[in-house]
């Protein structure tokens, strides 16, 4: 896409600290500097988010975000990660280019990156549902 952020750094039209990529993934550092090592593992190809990624194309993210990932803990010396997606502008995507956060984590940083859930009501009422459709 001609205006999409990502699409024009994958271009090189945007310059980033890129870290890897092969024919189908592109990870980056992410420059908010909001937090040390917070990584962006996004696809080559424009889908908007979770909710409109082929398949093929989700597995490709996936194994980039977890070789980046093996690389904080095993390397880098960080104790975990967490990864965040937002698929929807309702859940807080502000980029429509699917991009996975990694957040490396160490033991007793501090730092979460978990929002404070308010509480549900509807737990078995989803599931009845969901588990209905997925049972056909």
């Amino acid at each position: 896409m001609d205006n999409c952020i990502f699409c024009k750094i994958i271009k090189g039209d945007i310059p980033s600290y890129k870290l890897y990529e092969d024919e189908y993934t592109y990870a980056f550092m992410d420059i908010a500097n909001d937090i040390d090592g917070h990584i962006l593992v996004i696809p080559k190809k424009h889908v908007t988010n979770v909710l409109d990624c082929d398949n093929a194309t989700l597995h490709h993210v996936a194994d980039t975000t977890k070789l980046i990932s093996n690389l904080l803990v095993e390397k880098c010396g960080y104790d975990g990660v967490n990864v965040l997606n937002a698929s929807g502008e309702c859940a807080g995507q502000t980029v429509f280019h699917l991009h996975f956060h990694i957040i490396p984590k160490k033991n007793n940083d501090g730092i979460s990156a978990w929002p404070k859930l308010p509480g549900g009501t509807g737990v078995e009422a989803t599931y009845k549902k969901l588990k209905e459709m997925l049972d056909k």
